[in-house]
Order: structure tokens, then sequence, then C-alpha cells
């Protein structure tokens, strides 16, 4: 039986095929000027949001495409009439449904950046009435009106379909689906992808630099074999997974995606800006599996990358991607050392065409879900690591000598392929405002204000992520199963100090089920193993202690204690310092002071009558010894006691680069400790209240002096690509909001406190359409091992992501302190 779903076809497109395939003239796409107003007109109505569009490159990003949520936008539905403008221009937009629940979610722009280029746009209740050229396309064609004579359709016409299901007959050379599977392109390049048991990727050229597909295959099979005026077929697929296909490695040879009880393919959307189609292979049978694959095909207006997002029923070790071997080409590789994070690829180039000249083709992927590098007989091959086993999320490209302007040469193809590798590794910095947002943070600063602040972030965060914190739970951020480490224990413990100003049974509740779905009967702690020497474990004994204090179970008291002889075993520098972690030996990063030595104070003064106060003191100490920098009073992110680190200065063993987040995981401990150690041992606290105020004075020169928060790279506020950070800004905020309630600053840095905070809710926070609370703009993560070398470049390449518990935490916990500081509401 076959299914098929026909689709209203574009004019251009339909013409074509009904005539005699000339391209048809494309409507005129010139610049428009924004509405201006008018004397004695009627006012123009208010941006319905805004939007700061930063390029974090040094090189122009033409064609760069850019998708803002509706939610975001402050929109609960897709306007009636809109126009985005930049300045007095109108930006080429679409509106995208990814969902697939029928109503668009996603406005999609085109945009042309200049080099570091910082934009403004407006999003108006104004259509303008013009469309944008199509510069992408999707299609699939099947013939109708003839009939099946064996596995081979003879007579009929081409029709396209918006989805297709073939019979369970069909197989390749059929001649029922015009070039032989669903097509995609942009203006640069197109990809057909075998519909049978090849799964094949191909290539098809482009000499026009407009879409071509709907001309491709019209008379039969043979005619794209050749030169075409449009361009021409350039693989030699074979038994190869061709120009990025997908199968599996057997540790011996990829096996593609033969084995399934069929495939439908779908049209999803088709231009102008983003063409996207989708293909589910029905029950592929590997590895004694049988497994559903959901593939989601994308390609956008002036790229020649098609994006592939897998998506699996089940779990499948050793899927590979690859590209097809052939002589006379060079085998191309990215860097694999670099963060896990961070794209990297595997190429080849060289007159691999079936015109026999220069063709580059390349898969990109992130380097962190890169298993191994391998080949078979006809393949240069990946093996990925997938995410929960299911899910990946790739990038494959070909870039032909033929095209407009094309690429030439190898030397041409290697620095495009490394643009390729930023442009995906490092977006364009966005910032969004929306009405409700405004009219939220400019109300005036109050600690009721503060405490609905705190109150906002950790609602949402209690429906996003909480309940899924507990042990056999899911970690979004990270993308695998819940383990007993820093963040955890982070987000809960800035509810627990929310519940106490506010107390809420759900945040108690949450809090009591997440430390006791780590904890057992017996006092072990569910994925926590000592002999690994992670300092970042200590910080959720934070929790624990409080969760002990409060019920008195004996358990949590074992669970206190085999965290205390951690710290005991812990391997240290020849000065006393901690190793961050046993896989870090010699290094002390600002990171562990946070996650280790509030611990420890609070555990002696629960348990040893404060013996380990000097023990917990001397770990700043060092840190300011040996990691503060004479000339400018900040902190470098590590310190290689062994001077043997690649990222190590070889003299003083010092990170290369000032990181904020570093410094404010060490200003929270400055206070987290203090506030722990009683006013009467006043040599232990002479050393951190003089720390807490060297660093008060430096953080407050570094700060933005319009904006009040901080940069990533806090020496660096003008450098391409640094921006505004959330969960070093509420770190520090934290702390000059905790100093102050402790007495151990001047009292004058006050009025900046509240300004910094102020500037948090400015710059940071978004409330969607639904009202719920976000923390933009906060790294991800940053490190210092193989691959992350503390460079400038690393810190501006680490993912820019939101509502983070490093930085949901900081956040909530600033609020609560700075509600503390206006004065507790009655």
């Amino acid at each position: 039986m076959i299914a098929v779903k026909h689709r209203h076809l574009p004019l251009l497109f339909t013409s074509c095929w009904l005539a005699a395939c000339q391209p048809a003239a494309e409507p005129d796409r010139s610049p428009t000027s924004a509405p201006q107003a008018v004397a004695g007109a009627a006012p123009q109505p208010a941006a319905l949001a805004t939007v700061q569009v930063q390029n974090p490159s040094s090189f122009a990003r033409p064609d760069q495409l850019i998708s803002l949520a509706l939610s975001d936008l402050g929109l609960k539905e897709r306007p009636v009439a809109s126009s985005l403008w930049s300045g007095g221009t109108e930006l080429p937009t679409q509106w995208l449904d990814t969902d697939l629940d029928g109503q668009a979610d996603q406005l999609l722009v085109l945009s042309q950046l200049a080099a570091a280029e910082h934009q403004q746009w407006q999003l108006t209740p104004q259509s303008s009435g013009l469309s944008p050229t199509s510069r992408v396309q999707a299609e699939i064609s099947i013939k109708e009106g003839g009939e099946w004579q064996g596995k081979v359709y003879k007579g009929g016409q081409f029709v396209n379909v918006q989805q297709v299901t073939p019979p369970a007959h069909y197989t390749d050379h059929s001649e029922y689906i015009r070039y032989e599977g669903p097509g995609i392109e942009s203006d640069k390049v197109g990809y057909r992808i075998y519909l049978d048991w090849r799964n094949g990727f191909d290539i098809f050229g482009n000499s026009t630099g407009k879409p071509v597909l709907h001309q491709v295959g019209l008379d039969g099979y043979s005619s794209y074999h050749e030169m075409q005026p449009w361009g021409m077929d350039l693989l030699k697929v074979g038994k190869s997974l061709g120009a990025g296909g997908f199968g599996y490695w057997d540790g011996k040879q990829a096996l593609g995606v033969a084995k399934v009880s069929g495939h439908t393919a779908t049209v999803l959307d088709n231009g102008p800006l983003l063409a996207r189609q989708r293909i589910q292979y029905h029950n592929w049978q590997i590895a004694g599996k049988t497994v559903n694959v959901d593939s989601k095909l994308s390609i956008t207006a002036g790229s020649r990358l098609l994006r592939n997002q897998l998506s699996l029923s089940e779990p499948l070790d050793n899927l590979v991607i690859g590209l097809v071997k052939l002589p006379d080409t060079k085998v191309l590789t990215g860097t694999l050392e670099s963060s896990g994070h961070q794209y990297t690829y595997l190429a080849t180039y060289g007159a691999q065409s079936l015109n026999k000249d220069k063709l580059g083709m390349a898969l990109l992927f992130k380097q962190g879900q890169l298993d191994q590098l391998t080949e078979d007989d006809h393949s240069h091959l990946a093996v990925m690591k997938l995410i929960a086993g299911k899910q990946l999320d790739y990038y494959l490209l070909a870039a032909w000598q033929g095209e407009p302007g094309g690429i030439q040469n190898e030397q041409q193809f290697v620095d495009y392929l490394q643009q390729q590798v930023e442009l995906l590794t490092r977006p364009p910095r966005i910032q969004l405002e929306n009405p409700a947002t405004t009219a939220a943070v400019q109300q005036p600063l109050t600690a009721q204000r503060a405490l609905f602040w705190a109150k906002a972030m950790a609602d949402a965060e209690m429906q996003r992520q909480v309940p899924d914190y507990v042990w056999g739970g899911w970690d979004h951020e990270r993308q695998r199963p819940t383990t007993f480490e820093y963040t955890t224990g982070l987000l809960l413990q800035a509810i627990d100090d929310l519940n106490q100003l506010q107390p809420d049974p759900a945040y108690q509740q949450a809090v009591l089920n997440t430390a006791s779905s780590f904890v057992a009967e017996d006092g072990t702690i569910h994925s926590y193993e000592l002999e690994k020497f992670n300092i970042d474990s200590l910080n959720s004994g934070n929790l624990l202690l409080r969760v002990w204090q409060r019920t008195g179970e004996e358990r949590y008291q074992k669970a206190l204690a085999l965290l205390r002889e951690q710290v005991r075993q812990h391997p240290r520098t020849e000065n006393g310092a901690f190793w961050h972690k046993k896989i870090y030996p010699y290094q002390v990063w600002l990171d562990g002071v946070y996650m280790g030595m509030p611990f420890l104070t609070r555990y002696s003064s629960a348990f040893e009558q404060g013996a380990s106060y000097k023990e917990a003191v001397h770990e700043f100490e060092v840190v300011a010894e040996k990691l503060r920098s004479p000339d400018t009073g900040l902190y470098f992110h590590g310190w290689d006691e062994s001077k043997q680190q690649r990222w190590a200065n070889q003299d003083t063993g010092l990170s290369p680069e000032y990181w904020s987040r570093g410094m404010g995981w060490l200003a929270m401990a400055l206070v987290d400790v203090l506030e722990e150690i009683p006013a009467q041992h006043t040599e232990l606290r002479a050393p951190l209240i003089a720390q807490s105020q060297q660093l008060a004075a430096v953080l407050q020169h570094y700060a933005d002096p319009e904006r009040h928060v901080w940069y990533q790279i806090p020496d660096k506020a003008g450098a391409t690509g640094n921006y505004l950070e959330s969960s070093a800004s509420s770190m520090f905020v934290y702390f000059y909001a905790k100093a102050l309630n402790l007495g151990i600053i001047d009292p004058a840095y006050r009025s900046f406190t509240v300004q910094s905070y102020q500037g948090l809710l400015n710059e940071f926070v978004l409330l969607d359409a639904k009202g719920q609370a976000h923390l933009t703009n906060m790294v991800q993560v940053a490190g210092l091992s193989a691959g992350r070398d503390g460079s400038y470049d690393y810190y501006m390449n680490e993912p820019v992501i939101r509502n983070d518990a490093k930085g949901m935490g900081p956040f909530i916990m600033a609020s609560v302190q700075l509600a503390k500081l206006l004065g507790q509401p009655k």
C-alpha cells in the first residue's frame, strides 16, 4: 500500500514541471525602510520585542540564520502581522513549527553580520507584505498514472507530494521516486537520500546559485549523471555511507540501515530560509534489536551544511556516520583535543567528483560525542556516542569546485571548515527584551521584590529541573543520569535559603526528596566514589548536613562522615592545598575552594568543635599566594604545582586567563566560610576578611560601568566574542550582599550592590509568554584539562545557555541576601 499526502506547490516550481523547466524570475528583495513617524500621523505601535545580536567572531557571518522562540518574544501565538527590522532594513524571516503541533513556535531570521558587529532588531506588529526570496527547497516527487511491473514503475508522470511511504517491494532503481529519494537543498548545494536499502547520502552540485531540484531527473535517471545547465550528480556512493549517511559499526565494517520494514518521508518545511524533511526508518533490525529511527534533515539559505537530528527508539551503541572512500583524495580531521562541546570534523578533499573536479566533503560533530575514527573498505568513519544511547545531532556538507565562487583548493577548504567549526561552536550572542519582562524588572527594588525574583526562579526550576535531580533522574543540562555532584546541592541549597525566609512546603519536600534519594540506610551515597577524590562532590554534603540537622537521621551522619573521610585522604600540593581531582593531579582551581571549604568548615562546626577551621582557612591563603595577580588583583582560574599541564605557564604554573565564574566560586566561598567561623576566632578570620575586602575593591573596578555586571573574561571587556555573563555576576552580587550582611566590607558598597542586582535583572532575566522566569547568558561549563587550554578562545567557545543550576542557584542566593540587606518584609 502506498501512503501519499499531496501538498500545495509553489507556483514557481509547479510551472517549471508543467513547462520547459526554465528558471523563473525571482521576486525583488531589495532592502526596505522601516515605517517612519510622520507629523500629524497616528503614532507607530510599540515594538513586540527587541533583540540584541552580537557576532562573536572576527570574521563576517553572511547569511547567519538565528532562531527566536515565540515564547521568549513574549508572544503566545504567531502575530497576525509582524515584521523584523534592523535599523531601516526589514530582515527576511520565516515562522517554524519545531514541535510539529501545528502552531508556529520559532521565528527564523536571516541576518548579515560584519565581523564582531552588534545589531539591534525590533519586531513590530506590522507587515510590509514582502516575502523573502526562496533560497532553499525540500521535495519528494513520485510517479502517478503508471503501474508497477515487478519492482519497476512504468509510465506515469512525476508529481510532488508532502509525504510518501513506498510499497514493500520498492527498491533501488525502481523508477518510482524521482532521483531515488527525498531531495533537500540550499542555493549552494543539494542532497538526496536514497529511500531504499542503501540509505546512501548523495550530492547534487549546483552551478546556478539558486535552488534547482525541481529541474532534476524529470526525464528519468540518466541525465543528471552528466553535466547539465544547473549542475550534476557529483558522487559515486556504491556500498558506502555516501556523503554523511549513518549506520552501525560492528567492529569491522559499517552496516547501513538496510533491514527495515519500510520508510516514511515527509516534507516538513519548504523555505524560504529553511527547508526541513523527516525520514522515519521503521523496525531496523540491527545488533539483535528492533529500532525505529527518526531523522530530521534541515538546510538553511546560503549554507552548505545539512543538519541531521537522529532519534532512536532504543539505545544503540556504535552508531556510525561516514564518507565514501574514493581514490585521489586526502583525509582531513579537525582537532581532537578540544572541549567536548566544541565541534570538529572528519573530511575528504580531492578530485573525487564524477566530473573529476575538486570536491570536499565533511562530517561535523561535537568532539565529546566522538568515540573513535576508523574506516572500512568503503567509508571513512566516525563512531559516535549518543545521548542516552538514543540521540545524535550532526552536520554534513559538500563543497564543489563548480559552484559559483566555489572553493578551489585544499587550503581554502580547510579554512572554510575551520570557520564552520567556529560558526557551530560559537553561535551569535543574543539578548531578548519583551514588554512584560521590561515592566517587571523596572519595578522599584525592595526586599519583597528581591524575594519575588528568588521565588520566580525557584518556582520555575521546581517545574523544569528539580524533580529530576533525585537519584535515578535525568540531568537535563548535562544530558545524562543525575549523580551526586555539586550542581545538585547548589540549586537545592539555594531553594532551602529561600525557604528559610519564605517557607513553602514544596521547597522543603524537594530538599528532602533529593537528599533522601541519594543516601541509603547504611549511609552509602549513590553514585559517589571516595577513591575518585573529586572535590566537587563535597559541595552537596552541605545539603546533607542541613537535612541531618533537621531530621537527625543516622544515615545522613554516616554519609557526612564518608565525605569527611575524603577530605582526610584527599591528595594535596606540597603547601597543603587540595588537588582538584585525582585525575587532575597537583592542580588547584578556584572552583574547588567553594566545593570543599564551606563543607569542611560546616562539618567541623557540627562535629569537631571547629577543629578544622584552620585547615579551611589555609586553602584560601594558598590560593591568594599562588593564584592572585599582583598586577590586577584578579585571580587566575588554576595553578599547576608541577607545571606539566599544557595550559600551565612554565614559570608560574598558572592558567592563561582570569575567568569570572572561577572568581565567583572563590567569592562565595569566602563569605560562606566567614559566616561559619565564630567572631571570637579573630586571627583565623583576619586573612579571609582582608581577602574579601581586597576582592570587593577589585571586582567593583572590573564591573561594566553602565550595566553593572561582569564579563566572562573580566579584564577584556571589548574583545571580540566576550559577553556579560550571568552566573558569575550572580555570584559576585551574592558575595557583596552577604559580605555587607556579615559586616566584613565597607557599608559604602551597599549602593553598588543594589545597582549590580538591578543589573542582573536588566541584563539576564527573561519572562516568557507564560510568565515563567529564565536566567540567560551563562556559560555552561569551563575547566582546565586536555582540550581545555584555558585560552581566551577556549572560554569563548564554551556553550552559552540559560537556567543552569550554576547560575540559577547563585541568583536565588543573591536575591535572598539582597532581601536581607534591604530589610526583611513584614
